[in-house]
């Protein structure tokens, strides 16, 4: 191999890519001869390589692969890039990443950055391709694997991203307990994830965000006094860590001191509070002032607290009103009796759906309470499959769901109905005939679940509007329910919501049966029979005494459906009506027909 000058670097790159498919041992030594004049040259090493690993030297190539990834973190333009995402100025960032990747296709360090600004966009897929891609040129590139497994959880994907966190034990596995342990709690193994959690912790204690995450786990299991303890913890570390103070709030049955306000207050005139934690520590402050009976100074907090976080979405209450009525255009009798029979057979699913805070979760336990029935949790399955079917990548994108389902061979249907069985098993923990689907936002796709799934059960938790819509907006969402931070925004989603069951009423008699929730505190045991025989299950005792059937609930209603049926909550709605015209407003007729 001749000497190579700086000068000729390029043209030896150049002839060592030629080289790499026909004689890659000859290619190595040319990249190894780059590198003798040039010691940090990322393409030389991403030569060397791949010449090592076509070579079967898989080690070598492991470490020629790390380097390279090394040498690039250096680059000036990199380096600028990396300044930009660090700053969030994506539309910086972008430009620099696209122009390297054009130049350089195999540099792992920039398809690992676009992969972060992809995640940062939302647009999971793409930052999912993008890893892979990355862990395709170096299969030992750590934060690529850890990247990914992010991803995957991000896409509600939990046992990917455990099975990507585990092939990083011995190297990075540690730092990513809390997310495993994250992933395992989504997959209801909660045990073990306390376990991890609780070992992160006795290692290194002063973490106040994983003692929070501990305590939502804690209360998920039903363990109260420990789910407080670890709250407590938190926010004693981080005295503003809004969302401590909010998980204490959210237990419903918890009680703030006028030690606990004041801190709070405290925190709120803290200089340069995060706004996550003062729009947390107002919806905090709200419930403490309105477990008080103070409902001016706890409406004043609601208001601010969603007033901030309604800033920060991007929701259009008019876009569900339109996917509204093109569902009511579409699911005509004529289209749904042409497709009778369609989709998979099953009848496993019960789907409990409807508004958010309408008593689903009470319905999930008396169900769950039956020998025969499984609960499981809030199944992200059906809002995916939409998505999909939609192929929206930007929000400019014209949408195509649900008139897409008019293209869908019978075929199709069933395997989608198929697809939606084998996901939902992991969730499976018993060998019950029938398990509980309960995620509120499905009444949008009750047209789509009828044609892939047509012998599940529907079941819609209706509760009083102005009920309903005030515990909406005094509730505040980890995700996912953009309109609840507005009360006109809610009074035209439960409006929207209210139209399209009615149309599945006229066009489907029978096919959703609806639980109103004042009627079920009123009569428990004639609406629990009503709702067995419409499940065709028998009835059973052990659904009357739901609050002693132990079992995980991850809502906000866990504290409050582990207490027997009670009016508590039933009318808390009225002392703050005065303030409710603009849900009023919005709702329209449904105030009136709301039954």
């Amino acid at each position: 191999m001749a000497r190579i000058g700086t000068g000729t670097v390029a043209e030896a790159l150049r002839l060592g890519q030629r080289m790499l498919s026909r004689e890659p041992e000859v290619a190595a030594l040319q990249a190894r001869e780059i590198l003798r004049v040039d010691s940090a040259n990322a393409d030389a090493f991403r030569l060397l390589g791949a010449a090592l690993r076509r070579s079967g030297d898989a080690e070598g190539a492991e470490r020629a692969e790390l380097d390279s990834i090394s040498a690039s973190i250096g680059d000036p333009v990199l380096i600028k890039a990396a300044e930009a995402l660090l700053d969030n100025q994506l539309a910086v960032a972008e430009p620099l990443l696209r122009t390297r990747l054009k130049e350089k296709p195999t540099d792992v360090a920039a398809i690992r950055m676009m992969a972060e600004l992809a995640g940062r966009l939302g647009r999971y897929v793409d930052a999912e391709n993008l890893l892979r891609r990355a862990l395709e040129l170096a299969p030992a590139f750590g934060p690529a694997r850890a990247n990914l497994a992010t991803i995957l959880y991000k896409q509600n994907r939990p046992a990917e991203a455990i099975s990507e966190l585990d092939r990083l034990q011995g190297r990075d596995g540690e730092a990513h307990r809390n997310l495993k342990a994250a992933a395992l709690g989504r997959l209801g193994a909660f045990d073990e994830a306390i376990g991890l959690y609780e070992t992160v912790l006795a290692r290194t204690p002063g973490q106040p965000k994983v003692w929070m995450s501990l305590g939502h786990l804690l209360k998920t299991v039903g363990r109260r006094d420990d789910s407080i303890a670890a709250y407590r913890r938190a926010v004693a570390m981080a005295p503003g860590l809004g969302e401590g103070w909010w998980s204490l709030a959210n237990l419903k049955t918890f009680r703030f001191t006028a030690k606990d306000i004041a801190a709070m207050e405290a925190a709120l005139s803290s200089p340069g509070l995060d706004p996550s934690d003062r729009f947390h520590l107002h919806f905090a402050l709200g419930k403490a002032h309105e477990d008080a009976a103070d409902t001016k100074r706890a409406f004043s907090h609601y208001e601010v607290g969603n007033r901030l976080r309604r800033a920060e979405l991007d929701y259009d209450p008019a876009e569900i009103t339109r996917f509204v009525a093109r569902s009511i255009a579409l699911f005509t009798p004529e289209f749904l009796a042409a497709r009778a029979g369609w989709g998979c057979p099953a009848a496993d699913p019960i789907f409990v759906l409807g508004m958010p805070r309408a008593g689903s979760t009470l319905i999930e336990q008396i169900l769950a309470s039956h020998p025969l029935v499984e609960g499981t949790m809030e199944l992200p399955d059906i809002p995916a499959l939409a998505k999909r079917l939609n192929g929206r990548r930007l929000r400019s994108d014209p949408s195509r769901y649900p008139e897409i389902l008019a293209d869908l061979a019978p075929d199709a249907l069933r395997a989608f109905g198929e697809e939606y069985l084998r996901g939902t098993r992991v969730q499976r923990k018993t060998e019950r005939p029938f398990f509980i689907d309960k995620m509120p936002n499905n009444w949008a796709h009750v047209g789509l679940i009828g044609l892939i799934l047509p012998n599940a059960r529907i079941v819609d938790a209706r509760r009083h509007p102005l009920a309903c819509g005030f515990s909406n907006f005094k509730q505040h969402f980890a995700s996912g329910q953009g309109f609840s931070y507005d009360l006109e925004d809610i009074g035209h989603y439960y409006r929207d919501y209210a139209a399209l069951m009615t149309h599945f009423d006229r066009v489907q008699p029978g096919r959703v049966h609806r639980v109103v929730h004042e009627a079920l505190v009123e009569a428990p045991e004639a609406e629990i029979r009503r709702l067995l025989d419409f499940l065709h299950l028998p009835f059973d005792a052990a659904c009357l005494a739901f609050h002693e059937t132990e079992r995980a609930v991850r809502t906000a209603s866990s504290e409050q459906v582990r207490r027997p049926i009670n009016r508590e909550g039933l009318e808390k709605w009225r002392d703050f009506e005065p303030n409710l015209e603009p849900l009023k407003r919005a709702l329209g007729p449904a105030l009136a027909d709301w039954r």
